[in-house]
């Protein structure tokens, strides 16, 4: 009977150890493999999505204010000017004595204006300079509502603008006299409400006859000259 005692108290005492030995002892755990993230190639990498901008969401500009390009600002030889006494000046009961050359004042700090502006009231009729034809009527930013007449050559262009409203009955393709009646003084565009005038442009045409391009020309000397 003392020995089984014995026995089973060796048992007893021996788990204890064990135990008492394992708590003391860590367990290895084994990690986890790091993961790589592939590589990407510089070709197989996807484009970006391009963003909207505004100049690609902005609608177009409607052609009617658009601004004609300006014509060239080198002066054309004397053998290419209207001849002297043909020229009307193309504002009723406006003598040469009131005019102002202002062909070579300039515009916006920089732009030389290239023009004669011709101060008169409002609804002052506006009369053609010359025969010729009407090649364009035409609604602008900065001109407001003009006409580009060609004389009966196609040579020159002469351009009216800044004006309150048209003639009746005027239409791209009429044929003009001398001193018709076209349109009437005013203001549109970029011109002063309270100063209206009409701006008045002669230019030389290129060959390819283009109404909003060609050489200008000063006016003043050719509405000046004596008849």
């Amino acid at each position: 009977m003392k020995g089984l005692l014995l026995f089973l108290a060796g048992v007893l005492v021996g788990a204890n150890v064990v135990y008492f030995v394992m708590r003391q002892t860590p367990v290895p755990v084994a990690s986890a493999p790091a993961v790589v993230p592939p590589t990407i190639d510089d070709a197989q990498r996807p484009a970006p999505t391009p963003r909207a901008t505004a100049a690609t969401s902005r609608p177009p500009v409607p052609a009617t204010t658009l601004q004609p390009a300006m014509p060239a600002t080198s002066a054309p030889p004397a053998s290419l000017q209207p001849a002297t006494g043909t020229l009307l000046i193309p504002v009723a009961g406006v003598a040469a004595g009131q005019l102002s050359d202002t062909f070579n004042d300039t515009r916006d700090g920089t732009r030389r204006h290239e023009a004669l502006d011709i101060m008169a009231a409002r609804g002052t009729p506006v009369l053609a300079a010359s025969d010729g034809t009407v090649a364009k009527l035409f609604n602008s930013v900065p001109g407001g509502l003009t006409i580009y007449e060609f004389d009966p050559t196609a040579t020159y262009a002469y351009y009216y603008a800044h004006l309150d409203h048209y003639a009746p009955g005027l239409a791209e393709g009429k044929a003009l006299k001398r001193g018709d009646v076209i349109a009437y003084v005013g203001s549109t565009g970029n011109a002063s409400e309270d100063a209206p005038h009409l701006h008045f442009a002669i230019f030389v045409l290129g060959p390819e006859k283009q109404w909003w391009k060609g050489t200008a020309i000063d006016p003043y000397p050719l509405l000046t000259k004596p008849r």
